[in-house]
């Protein structure tokens, strides 16, 4: 589809203001999208609007919309970001990646990303770096060489990717965390905000400090 396309946010949080600000961002360098407002699952809201648009309804509203529309998912929480792409059966609903004019990737002819990604403002993303669908990278993300991200993982601001990680899906990585090189972080995994993780994680499990220590969630 060619020129200016409907685009909206499915989430109307905090999270999901600043993604409007980001779509701002983007088509102030070159017009792309319509921002037609906000989907989201609180009935308490539906019907009103926020500083940037209105929140049009649920998930209910969302698959009946009848025309082409553009949806990213603004949710913090891998658990709920998965439970959300999961059900969308609307085929009229379109997945794309919504990414900041300031990132950087270091060599995008070698870059893999799939569908619904977020990378917001001052991100930098090295070489061979595969990226699955529906992962937010937000703010200040820095993403190593020969990296490879899964799906519906939440990376907060200032992340550190050393190179050679391999991250799987559903994993929430804190505020400030690093991962040290060729690390796998595998499935369900909870790093804690300035967490630094120096060896290979069990799934399901939180870790926390410098090295960052395994515990129960």
């Amino acid at each position: 589809m060619m020129g200016i396309k409907d685009i909206a946010i499915f989430g109307a949080g905090g999270f999901g203001r600043e993604v409007a600000c980001l779509i701002n961002s983007i088509n102030g360098k070159e017009p792309q999208w319509r921002f037609v407002g906000f989907f989201d699952d609180n009935e308490a809201i539906w019907a009103s609007e926020n500083h940037y648009g209105r929140i049009i309804g649920g998930i209910g509203a969302l698959n009946e919309w009848v025309t082409p529309l553009h949806l990213v998912i603004a949710i913090g929480s891998p658990d709920i970001l998965r439970s959300v792409a999961e059900r969308i059966s609307n085929p009229n609903v379109f997945f794309p990646n919504l990414i900041d004019p300031s990132v950087v990737f270091l060599d995008p002819d070698t870059l893999s990303i799939g569908k619904g990604n977020i990378i917001t403002a001052n991100s930098f993303v090295s070489c061979q770096v595969e990226i699955g669908d529906f992962n937010i990278l937000n703010g200040y993300v820095c993403v190593g060489h020969d990296v490879k991200i899964g799906n519906h993982n939440v990376l907060m601001p200032s992340c550190h990717v050393s190179g050679g990680v391999v991250i799987g899906n559903s994993n929430f990585l804190g505020l400030q965390s690093s991962v040290l090189q060729n690390v796998t972080i595998g499935n369900n995994t909870r790093i804690g905000a300035g967490s630094v993780v120096i060896r290979k994680t069990k799934d399901g499990y939180l870790y926390l400090g410098n090295p960052a220590r395994r515990f129960d969630i």
